[in-house]
């Protein structure tokens, strides 16, 4: 039988999550700025340029995603009060029950919203986690 999660529960622990990833990529690049000076290396202009491009990509995402999913929730919850206002005459949801859709359409709609940017910052955590700040000098291999 398949489990069934709640939103507030996956929202919060991907707020969480987020929470954690964000100061340690934040704090890796920043370094790496701080180390690369004035002139920068391909490797380091490759990770800032890939570091706004990301963020464009992901804050996209989010709004697009954020707003299908208020059109959705928005039509729903329309039949949901046209139904509500008609509940006395024809046994339809109380008020209880619609005002509780409503909530989790509003969760529904931030957790689409913050899917995209958890994605990208826990990736971006794990992978500039084994990544070093400072490039390894290449060594000089001997002629024979």
């Amino acid at each position: 039988m398949a489990t069934r999660r709640r939103t507030g529960n996956t929202l919060a622990t991907k707020t969480a999550e987020l929470a954690f990833a964000a100061p340690q990529v934040m704090a890796h690049r920043l370094t790496r700025m701080a180390l690369a000076g004035p002139t920068l290396s391909e490797r380091d202009r490759k990770e800032f340029h890939l570091m706004g491009m990301e963020k464009l990509g992901a804050f996209t995402s989010a709004w697009q995603q954020m707003a299908l999913a208020s059109v959705t929730s928005s039509q729903t919850l329309a039949i949901q009060m046209w139904t509500a206002w008609w509940a006395p005459w024809l046994g339809g949801r109380r008020a209880r029950t619609v005002n509780r859709q409503l909530q989790q359409a509003a969760l529904g709609v931030l957790g689409k919203g913050l899917g995209p940017i958890h994605a990208k910052a826990t990736a971006n955590a794990r992978r500039l986690g084994s990544t070093p700040l400072v490039e390894a000098p290449k060594r000089r291999t001997r002629a024979k």
